[in-house]
């Protein structure tokens, strides 16, 4: 229950580091709209267009908390929690998409460099250098930026727009002292091509707890080892290992023990398995108690035969 407790506290301070952060990136932004209209620089622009997209991925980080806080029901049986993480997806889908738009943009203005009005850029490009300097201290420090993945996913938009700040002020300087003017183009390429790397970094990891892959500091060997250590546990198979959402993980398998043992006995034995399995970041335990006269096979991995309807007989798995 203290593993609970702690998600649920860590929660709601990361919804007030969000709350926070959305109010001065959101009065920034059209700070930085209406300063890229004005001076026409592109870098100005594309910094502004992915505050946007910063307020909209702290929103939509914030609204997932929101829906996670939900208790299961009858249809949803875990809960909202997978909110959070198919949030941190499309927040590093949209981080993709803008680093895509960038390059577009900027292979355009190779060719044909437009005026840019170089000191309004950098008056605005400094200003928005601290405002996002601020915002990710203030994230870094208060929220959850390791471990959760909506929170990294929200931070890692804010370390983005931060970059584009730094692009458009060297851009604006080598303009003014030597009026290259491919430095805005330029600039603009090299955030993009940072923005893209943040969001591949987490899409690969919100698709890979979708699709039910084991947390990536779980192994499933050292699992096993646990397992058996405990007293009367012969052997495990059958075992599923997932994320429910970031510091959240879930486990089921089957275990063989003595058939001659009473149900009083072998709860005890899966007691003792939840308890060690707690210490490795597991919360949601699942055990099966079987005999050596189960009728399936003692693979430790289920092969999860399909939609065979005749095979209901020995395997619970076996749909």
């Amino acid at each position: 229950m203290s593993h609970e407790h702690e998600h649920s506290h860590s929660h709601s301070g990361n919804k007030k580091v969000l709350r926070v952060s959305f109010i001065v990136i959101a009065v920034f932004m059209v700070v930085e709209i209406v300063g890229g209209l004005l001076t026409n620089s592109l870098a100005l622009l594309s910094d502004a267009g992915h505050m946007f997209s910063d307020a909209a991925a702290l929103g939509l980080s914030l609204l997932a908390f929101h829906f996670g806080e939900r208790p299961g029901s009858r249809s949803n049986t875990f809960g909202y929690k997978r909110f959070e993480i198919l949030a941190a997806l499309l927040n590093g889908l949209t981080l993709m998409l803008i680093a895509v738009w960038i390059v577009y943009e900027a292979v355009g203005r190779f060719a044909n460099p437009p005026e840019i009005a170089t000191t309004g850029m950098l008056v605005v490009s400094v200003i928005g250098l601290l405002v996002n300097i601020f915002v990710a201290w203030y994230m870094h420090r208060g929220g959850d930026t390791e471990e959760n993945i909506n929170m990294r996913g929200a931070y890692l938009h804010v370390l983005g727009d931060l970059l584009g700040s730094v692009g458009a002020i060297a851009a604006a300087v080598l303009m003014m002292a030597f009026g290259w003017r491919w430095a805005d183009p330029l600039a603009s390429v090299i955030v993009a091509l940072l923005i893209a790397k943040s969001g591949w970094g987490v899409l690969k990891s919100s698709s890979h707890i979708l699709m039910e892959g084991a947390p990536a500091n779980i192994h499933c060997d050292d699992i096993v080892a646990e397992i058996k250590k405990v007293n009367g546990v012969e052997s495990v198979h059958d075992l599923h290992i997932w994320t429910i959402t970031s510091g959240l993980h879930a486990l089921s398998c089957h275990i063989v023990v003595d058939g001659s043992l009473s149900v009083a006995e072998a709860e005890q034995i899966v007691y003792e398995v939840e308890h060690q399995l707690q210490h490795q970041n597991i919360s949601h335990v699942t055990v099966q108690t079987e005999s050596r006269a189960h009728g399936h096979g003692d693979d430790l991995l289920c092969s999860m035969p399909g939609h065979n309807h005749n095979a209901h007989g020995h395997h619970g798995h076996a749909h």
